[in-house]
């Protein structure tokens, strides 16, 4: 795989993390999340996802601190470079909607089969439970 493979926007068709212990899955958001993903050829990367069921507050001037915090909470969003070595794309962070992720490197594993984006995390305690996941999206290619 190369970079040239990842070129374009991709939209968001599924978010998935699978127990390791258990194997039970979850759709950490949501049955049908939205959003993108594009790498461009400039080297620059971006991603946003929402979660399926997110509140629409009447005014945002106006929202509630619960209401922000769900939206915060049922979104993700970050921005940077990126690098391609084999079946792994390293995305530099330099802009996050999760500040703990600006300035770090995110690795994620990737396989296209067709029209499909394929990216794993690695295995990570759960941010509900602690429980070890490992964190699928599948994305489809926009054309």
């Amino acid at each position: 795989m190369t970079e040239r493979d990842l070129y374009g926007t991709w939209r968001l068709v599924s978010a998935t993390g699978r127990d390791v212990t258990t194997g039970e899955t979850t759709d950490f958001f949501g049955k049908a999340p939205r959003g993108f993903l594009s790498y461009g050829r400039d080297g620059r990367m971006s991603a946003i996802l929402v979660m399926d069921d997110r509140p629409r507050p009447a005014d945002m001037a106006k929202a509630t601190d619960a209401e922000r915090v769900r939206l915060f909470d049922t979104m993700a969003a970050y921005a940077g470079a990126f690098t391609v070595s084999g079946g792994t794309v390293t995305h530099h962070v330099d802009v996050s909607w999760n500040e703990n992720w600006t300035g770090t490197d995110q690795l994620r594993h990737f396989r296209i089969v067709g029209d499909r984006l394929y990216i794993t995390g690695n295995l990570e305690p759960s941010n509900i439970d602690s429980a070890l996941m490992v964190a699928e999206l599948v994305w489809k290619k926009v054309e």
